[in-house]
Order: C-alpha cells, then sequence, then structure tokens
C-alpha cells in the first residue's frame, strides 16, 4: 500500500483522541472495532480521518449516518478537517444529491444497501462506520447485517467499526464476532442537569408545560437553547406560546425533517446577532452539531412508529424517551462550553424510564426488509435483533399481492425493480404499473400529510400540490416544498401509462385497504385486507361504497381513516379483474345460529355481491356446522357422560374431555352430522353414536371388561353404572336386592350402591351390602314399614326373593 501523508488541519482537542490510535490499532490488528463515546467526544469528525492518515486502507472510508441533514453535516466538517471542500477528497451521497469523494464518502444509510446489493463485494470499499447506531434504525440494523456478511463469506480484508454514544456495547461486539471495545471517557465540557420539582399536573397542557420550561431556562442561563420536542405540532404550539415571552434579542429556529434544508441549515449555524432558540425533533440527537448550544430543555417524549402486523397498519406513538436519549439530548449543552440540561420531569421519574428505545426492527414495517432479504436471497442474516415473525410474514404476504415474490417467498423479476426503486413496495409498484403519472401521488404518499385539518379526501392534496385548493384546514407548505420536487425527480425517466384514476392508483400501492362500505352503515368500513375501519360521519366522503384508504391511525379494532379516496366500482374491477372470483360458501352465523350457505363474489375479505347458495352439498354444510359447535359446545346428556366416564378409566382408550373432542371435530363427528345445521337441533343430537365409533371392537371389549355400562340386577334388569365418581355406583330400589349375600364387584372394584324406597328416596348407600343387612337394614325396616305397608320388608332380607312389586292383598 502506497504511503500517502494526509494533513490534518489542527482543530480543538476533543475527548475521542486519546482513543484514536487505539481505534486505529484495532481495525489494523482484527478488522473490526466497537467505539463507545458520549455525545460531543468527536467521533464523527475524527475517526474517518484518522482511519485515513493511519494509511489503513487505500480505499474508500464508507461512513453511515442516519439523516440527510446529519450526513451534510458531517462530510463538511471532515472536509474542513482536510482544509478542502466537499467533493474532493470527503464527498456525501443520499438519495436526490451527492457530492463525490475521492476516499471518504458520508452515505445515508439506505445507500449501502444499495451498493451492498449491487456489488456484494463492495469493491473499492475498505472500511464500513456505522455512526450513531445506537439509533438502532431498520436500514442501520439491516446494512450492518449485509455488511458482516460480506466480510464473512467475501472479503475478509473488509473493516467494520461500529460507534454510538450510548448503546450497550457487548451485544453488537458479540455479534462481530467479538470485536473489541474502545471507550472514550467524558465530554469535552461538564453539563448539570436540573429537574423539575414535582411532575407537570395533568391539567396542564404539554406544550404550555414546555413553553413555561423554555422561558424559565433562558431566563435562568446564556447562550443557544436546544428544546427536544416530539413533533412539527409540538414545535409550532411552542413556538408560538414563547411568542411575546421572550427578549428581542431572541431568534427562535425550527428543526424537523419535512423542513426545506435551507431552513434546516439555519438551525444549526450561529446566528449574527441575538440568541438562538432551536425547537428541535429527534432530529437533533444525532451526530449533528448545532453551534452556539449551551442549554438543553428536554420535554421527555419521543414520537416513534409502531407496526401492528395483525392489522398490518403503522401508527405514530408519543412515548416517554428512554435513559439512554435522554443523556443524548443532555449531551449537546457540553459541546462548546459548560451547559445546562433542564428535563420536564422529576429527578424520580427518571429512574423508571426505559434503559434504551426500542429498535426500529422491533416495532416497524418490514416490506422495504423483507424485499431487501428477498434479493439477496437468504433471511438468515446475523441481526443484532432478529425481524420479528409475525411481521416479516405479513410483510412478505404483502409483498406477494404485489407481485414482488412468487409463492415460494422466492423475488420476481418485478420484485427487483421495486428494490431498485428508493420508494416503499407499495408506491414502488404503483409507479411501476402506473408510471409518470403516479409520481405526485407517490410523492404525498411518502411525505408528510401537507394538509392538516382538512376531509381525508387525498384528492384535496392534490390540489394543494397543484397550489388550488382553498379549502378547509391549514396548508403546511413546507411538506409542499419537498413533495413537489420530488414528484417530479420520481416521473423522470418514466412513460405515463395508461390513463388511470386516482382511485386506482391508490388502490395500486394499497390492494389490502381498499375498503367497503358495511351493510347499513354510511361511516364503517371493511377493508379488504380484513380489518375493520371508520370515517367521521362528518366526513365528505362518509357514504362511498368504495373506498382506497391511504392511512389509518392504527387502532386494532377499528382504525379511524385519515387518510383515502373514492373509486368507481367498474375502476376497480379494471384493476383488480384477475383477483375478484366468485366463490361458494359455506359459514356459520353466530348471529343466526345456523349454517348460511352463500355464493359470493369476493375480492380478499370484502363481499362484492351474496346469493343464496341453494344446492350446497351435505359435505360443506356439515363443515361449516363445526363452528357453531366450537362456540356453543358439545350436548352432554347422561348415557354419554357416563359413557365418557367409563372410557376415561381405561388406559390406551381415545381421550374424550371436551377440549380433546372440539380440537378433532372433523375426525370423529364430521361423519355423523348428516342433516344438523341449527343450534336448536344441535341441542337435540345424541353423541354417544359418534363416541362409540370413535373405539374399534377390540378396544369395545376391553372397555366392557374393564368397565361394563351395567349390572344385571337379581330381576335381571340392566342398571347403568355410573362412573363419574370417585367410585362406580348404581342406584335401584332396596326390594330388587333382597336374596344378595356377596357385595356386587366391577372390575375388582366394590360398586357403590344407593338403595331406594318404593317412593325413589334414597335410604342407605353402601358399598357393603352384606354388612348392611345385618345391621342399619333392621332400622330402615322399622322406618319404613309404617311408610310402605303393602311393600315387603322381611326380617330376613337374605332369605327373600327380590322383587318390585308390592304384597298381594290380605298379606
Amino acid at each position: 500500500m502506497p504511503e500517502v501523508m494526509w494533513h490534518i488541519c489542527p482543530m480543538t482537542t476533543l475527548p475521542i483522541d486519546p482513543v484514536l490510535p487505539d481505534v486505529t490499532a484495532a481495525l489494523a490488528r482484527q478488522g473490526r472495532v466497537v467505539l463507545q463515546a458520549p455525545p460531543g467526544a468527536g467521533k464523527t469528525s475524527r475517526v474517518p480521518l484518522a482511519i485515513l492518515q493511519a494509511g489503513l486502507t487505500d480505499q474508500k472510508i464508507i461512513m453511515l449516518e442516519p439523516r440527510r441533514l446529519a450526513a451534510r453535516a458531517a462530510a463538511e466538517r471532515l472536509a474542513e478537517g482536510l482544509g478542502e471542500p466537499v467533493g474532493k477528497t470527503v464527498g456525501y451521497r443520499m438519495r436526490g444529491d451527492s457530492k463525490a469523494g475521492q476516499r471518504i464518502e458520508v452515505v445515508t444509510e439506505g445507500i449501502l444497501t444499495r451498493m451492498v446489493q449491487s456489488d456484494p463485494e463492495l469493491t473499492g470499499v475498505g472500511v464500513v462506520i456505522f455512526d450513531e447506531f445506537h439509533e438502532r434504525s431498520l436500514n442501520a440494523d439491516l446494512g450492518l447485517a449485509l455488511t458482516w456478511e460480506v466480510r464473512e463469506a467475501l472479503r475478509p480484508d473488509l473493516m467494520v467499526v461500529v460507534m454510538s454514544a450510548t448503546l450497550d456495547a457487548a451485544p453488537v461486539a458479540a455479534m462481530l464476532d467479538d470485536a473489541p471495545i474502545v471507550t472514550s471517557e467524558g465530554r469535552t465540557f461538564p453539563v448539570e442537569t436540573r429537574y423539575l420539582d414535582q411532575a407537570v399536573p395533568k391539567t396542564v397542557r404539554f406544550a404550555q408545560a414546555a413553553t413555561d420550561l423554555v422561558h424559565k431556562a433562558v431566563s435562568e442561563t446564556e447562550g443557544g437553547v436546544l428544546v427536544f420536542l416530539p413533533g412539527e405540532g409540538e414545535i409550532r404550539r411552542v413556538e408560538a406560546g414563547l411568542r411575546g415571552r421572550l427578549s428581542p434579542d431572541c431568534v427562535i429556529r425550527p428543526l424537523f425533517g419535512a423542513m426545506p434544508f435551507a431552513q434546516q441549515r439555519k438551525a444549526i449555524r450561529p446566528e449574527p446577532q441575538g440568541r438562538k432558540i432551536v425547537l428541535a425533533t429527534s432530529i437533533a440527537e444525532t451526530s449533528l452539531t448545532i453551534e452556539d448550544i449551551r442549554v438543553v430543555v428536554d420535554a421527555g417524549r419521543a414520537r416513534r412508529a409502531r407496526f401492528d402486523p395483525s392489522s398490518g397498519m403503522s401508527r405514530l406513538v408519543t412515548e416517554a424517551v428512554s435513559s439512554a436519549e435522554a443523556t443524548q439530548r443532555a449531551g449537546r449543552a457540553g459541546r462548546v462550553a459548560e451547559g445546562f440540561a433542564y428535563r420536564m420531569w422529576t429527578k424520580g421519574a427518571h429512574g423508571a424510564l426505559q434503559p434504551f428505545p426500542p429498535a426500529e426492527i422491533e416495532a416497524a414495517d418490514l416490506a422495504g426488509l423483507a424485499l431487501e432479504l428477498a434479493m439477496w436471497g437468504s433471511e438468515a442474516l446475523s441481526f443484532l435483533t432478529p425481524p420479528p415473525e409475525g411481521a416479516l410474514k405479513e410483510a412478505q404476504s404483502l409483498l406477494q399481492s404485489l407481485g414482488a415474490l412468487d409463492e415460494g417467498k422466492r423475488i420476481t423479476a418485478h420484485g427487483r425493480a421495486l428494490a431498485a426503486i428508493p420508494l416503499h413496495p407499495r408506491l414502488g409498484h404503483m409507479l411501476r404499473v402506473a408510471g409518470a403519472q403516479a409520481a405526485p401521488l407517490a410523492a404525498l404518499l411518502a411525505a408528510r400529510d401537507p394538509l392538516r385539518g382538512a376531509p381525508v379526501d387525498l384528492s384535496l392534496r392534490m390540489k394543494a400540490i397543484d397550489g388550488h385548493y382553498d379549502g378547509p384546514g391549514a396548508v403546511s407548505h413546507a411538506a409542499l416544498a419537498q413533495i413537489r420536487p420530488e414528484a417530479k425527480r420520481l416521473a423522470h425517466g418514466l412513460t405515463e401509462g395508461a390513463p388511470l384514476s386516482l382511485g386506482q392508483m391508490a388502490a395500486l400501492a394499497y390492494p389490502d385497504r381498499v375498503a367497503l362500505r358495511r351493510k347499513g352503515n354510511d361511516a364503517r368500513y371493511v377493508l379488504s385486507g380484513g380489518k375493520g375501519a371508520v370515517l367521521s360521519n362528518e366526513d365528505p366522503l362518509a357514504g362511498e361504497r368504495l373506498l382506497v384508504v391511504s392511512d389509518l391511525d392504527g387502532d386494532t379494532r377499528e382504525a379511524r381513516i385519515r387518510q383515502a379516496v373514492p373509486i368507481a366500482d367498474a375502476a376497480f374491477r379494471q384493476i383488480f379483474a384477475d383477483q375478484i372470483a366468485w366463490q361458494d360458501v359455506c359459514v356459520w352465523s353466530k348471529r343466526d345460529s345456523r349454517v348460511l350457505s352463500r355464493r359470493q363474489e369476493r375480492f380478499g375479505a370484502l363481499v362484492l355481491d351474496d346469493r343464496s347458495w341453494s344446492d350446497a352439498p351435505a359435505e360443506a354444510l356439515a363443515a361449516a356446522m363445526l363452528e357453531g359447535i366450537r362456540q356453543i359446545g358439545l350436548p352432554w346428556r347422561d348415557a354419554t357422560l357416563r359413557f365418557r366416564a367409563r372410557v376415561a378409566l381405561v388406559d390406551g382408550l381415545p381421550a374424550m374431555d371436551d377440549d380433546s373432542l372440539l380440537a378433532n371435530l372433523e375426525t370423529w363427528l364430521l361423519p355423523h352430522l348428516r342433516d344438523v345445521r341449527t343450534a336448536e337441533q344441535w341441542k337435540s343430537f345424541d353423541l354417544l353414536p359418534a363416541l362409540r365409533a370413535m373405539l374399534d371392537w377390540d378396544q369395545m371389549q376391553q372397555l366392557d371388561r374393564a368397565a361394563p355400562a351395567h349390572f344385571e340386577t337379581p330381576l335381571g334388569r340392566h342398571i347403568p353404572i355410573d362412573y363419574s365418581g370417585d367410585a362406580p355406583e348404581i342406584t335401584l330400589r332396596l326390594q330388587e336386592m333382597f336374596g344378595v349375600t356377596t357385595h356386587p364387584v366391577v372390575a375388582g372394584r366394590p360398586l357403590r350402591v344407593t338403595l331406594l324406597s318404593p317412593g325413589q328416596k334414597p335410604v342407605q348407600v353402601t358399598q357393603d351390602i352384606v354388612g348392611f343387612w345385618a345391621t342399619s337394614y333392621a332400622d330402615v325396616r322399622r322406618d319404613m314399614r309404617g311408610r310402605y305397608p303393602k311393600h315387603p320388608w322381611p326380617e330376613d332380607p337374605t332369605q327373600a326373593d327380590p322383587t318390585l312389586r308390592a304384597k298381594p292383598r290380605g298379606r
């Protein structure tokens, strides 16, 4: 490797500097390292240059950043360290923007995935650095898994660096084959943390509490202030609340992802004059350095996307930050001088915070990941956190419906084309089928809603993009400023395709969210994916028969529709002609308590037309009845209960408890159902023949020997034996046992005999009939003779004949 001397421009000493030799030594020795360093230590701006200066590789150094703004800022800082402009030694790459660098490139996370998929050997790359890995984004997790597989299988010379401020480093090091861990202690300047004395009362609105805390922090400190809030809505409310409360020299700068880049730059650059107050989302937690910040105000909330595989929907939730996130945020105050961190919670509440935020892979929509795995050809990658099985299967099912995966979950040619489009597979599919006409809709659906407080109709958003919207609600010009150029970029190189309506294009992206209005209700819908959805009765689209829903709130019971567009029946059928089909169905109706047989025209879970099926085969009707039986339960009678009790006593015979029988209805009951179609018919059904049919001839013989069904009395009558108690039992008239001198036994066990009076009332229960005759019988005889004088009560019952008759007249 030729030696190249790189001149690093003098910089302020940073805490990371003393451990940089350890980082480069670990890479030289083992080719991998995990670097732990607190916020403000200087990881981002120093490590790539240290690797470059150490001459560890003559190939490119790739560094991943989680956000576009952070990637540009990091590239600028690195280039500044070399005394060069961006685009010479140092460059950056992100979707829609790049400046090539000769030796170092800072890229957003999805770019690395594309690099690996297009060139699995990562030709020309010597080092891959994962910066801010503690954020645990889905793309970072996938990028690390792919990069590690490339190193393990193809490129043992490829060096890997994982850098984090707050991540537990041990699991990452273990995943990277026990990579060495290098730790940088401390930050540039100390930060004093200040908590609330008591929790914010529930009667105080969040934005008001945050505004008050910001005002307090500004009045007690000096220097720039960075305020962490969950989202744009809270930023706007706090911004409005601060107007008139701060001194005139304070300049408020919002900072969130949907802002134009020029506005974001204003938030991170020093103010020419005055005191800067930055109101930011978690975008400011990353390696981004916001200059002049001396104070952090942390409102203690983070907004995350949660995906529910059972509904196929994602929803944004606002929840408490983790301890690691709070540490990361507070560290922003100590980058340029001693600072203060104000936290909008008490010190006692801090101990209850979760230690780390959830990895995105645990809660995200995995459609993109599933497509990348199929593209790679294997799901067996080494993930720090494996993708949840249910969510991954749900994603694969969606991709199959889009034609991206075949029945064997292998990627198709269409799927490969979707993987090359930097959009969610839903939107990529829509673009591929509809062409350039779908580009504005794709850009809209990939962005934040540009209308707040407007009706749900997507066509209104399309009017806003065209500049023609004058309806209710507020227009977000910042969102539109992102959507419009993105639409032009997406349309580049695409043909128009056959003209499609807005509803048809949306249906291509959301085949599982075509919504059919439920009968008799103007605002409740069922989605083609099987879930329920509800629309406000006041919305202009309420009452439309068919909608395509692009956004829901994710409620698992009945999601509220936030964006949708109507679609005409003919237009819908044109798009999905090959997936709409008539089906003959027999189903159990819980509401009607009977089996219904219908011929239905269906699309997924939607029933478009429903007609009676009068000649349904008996087998299908009986099979549908099984679902009703599982709901109702088994109609036990005395005879069937006695039979089940006998079977339970004999080893090796089939289980006949309720759970076992209900789990196997198809095996033992289905052939016996015949004409049972309703709950009433089922309640009168005799189970005994079906239960007996579960035993073959040998088993029946075994059962009759071990647990006979009847006891034959001295009169030759067969009395059923009850085996449900702790001993087999019979019940019969006392006079029928006259003459018995040996107690009856069944399978080696004495019967429990309940002796009845002529009036069928129990007079004695015994397991020793001989002892009863000799002792208690005399007392029974004395009591019963007067009550039943017409019946025999001999002094010696062992010598009397059994009988069920009364004494003849005159005796």
